[in-house]
């Protein structure tokens, strides 16, 4: 139900449902799709309840718009989740930035790096911007 979906909690219970939906469980809130701790969830819910609840937070598209200052950019996959990532964790490692978004440590793949040029291509270099090996949202 909900497969690949990447989900941080602190509490032991809730760690317990999400394997049992399918979430990818991770431990460290910064690479996480959805940060379980920061939403208010009155018990007892459904599990179609929290499905929705957990889905809907995954709806970037305030993020898009923040970012953009447009609600109707659509981006590839992979370039929407770099922004999402970026706009979220303000100086992260291309390592740090691949495994948030599921490349395995070891993996040659250039895929991150091609869809974060292509963004600067598209938007200017200052868009995505690297400094002292960070990379976070700039401007466009």
């Amino acid at each position: 139900m909900l497969e690949n979906i990447k989900i941080y909690t602190s509490d032991i219970c809730w760690n317990h449902i999400l394997t049992d939906l399918g979430a990818v469980l991770v431990d460290n809130s910064n690479i996480a799709d959805v940060v379980l701790d920061d939403i208010d969830i009155k018990a007892p819910i459904s599990v179609v309840d929290l499905q929705k609840i957990i889905l809907d937070c995954l709806n970037n598209q305030d993020i898009i718009k923040d970012v953009f200052g447009d609600n109707d950019i659509v981006l590839p996959t992979l370039q929407h989740k770099i922004v999402v990532l970026l706009y979220k964790n303000p100086g992260i490692t291309m390592n740090e930035l691949k495994n948030a978004l599921g490349v395995m440590p070891g993996v040659t793949t250039h895929a991150v790096e091609t869809a974060v040029y292509q963004l600067r291509k598209k938007y200017g270099h200052d868009f995505i911007q690297n400094i002292n090996g960070k990379y976070k949202i700039g401007r466009i």
